[in-house]
């Protein structure tokens, strides 16, 4: 049962960490790639629709994080888990994302 705690950590930081992105750019005004967009994940959605998904990206990464288990910031598997699972999206994202925005440049 303790891997499953860890399980919802991990993908509680990829919810978590996903939802800066949208919401940041919604708020902005801009638009940014969301699965709504055509074709999903390469073309813009309006920032509020970014704004809509980034707050229930927020939602979900609270439920995973604060109501599966027991977080606790001290112990190191649930804070190892959590951050690995910000820094996969993250870097993923930038990957993905970069070609989009001239994120590949050296």
């Amino acid at each position: 049962m303790f891997w499953l705690s860890l399980l919802a950590y991990f993908f509680g930081g990829v919810f978590l960490a996903n939802a800066i992105p949208h919401f940041v750019s919604g708020m902005q005004g801009r638009p940014f790639q969301s699965p709504f967009a055509k074709p999903p994940g390469e073309g813009l959605s309006s920032s509020a629709v970014n704004v809509i998904w980034g707050f229930a990206n927020l939602v979900v990464a609270y439920l995973l994080i604060c109501h599966v288990g027991d977080f606790d910031w001290r112990n190191w598997f649930d804070a190892i888990a959590f951050g690995l699972g910000v820094f996969l999206i993250a870097l993923f994202s930038a990957r993905n994302f970069g070609r989009f925005h001239g994120g590949r440049a050296p």
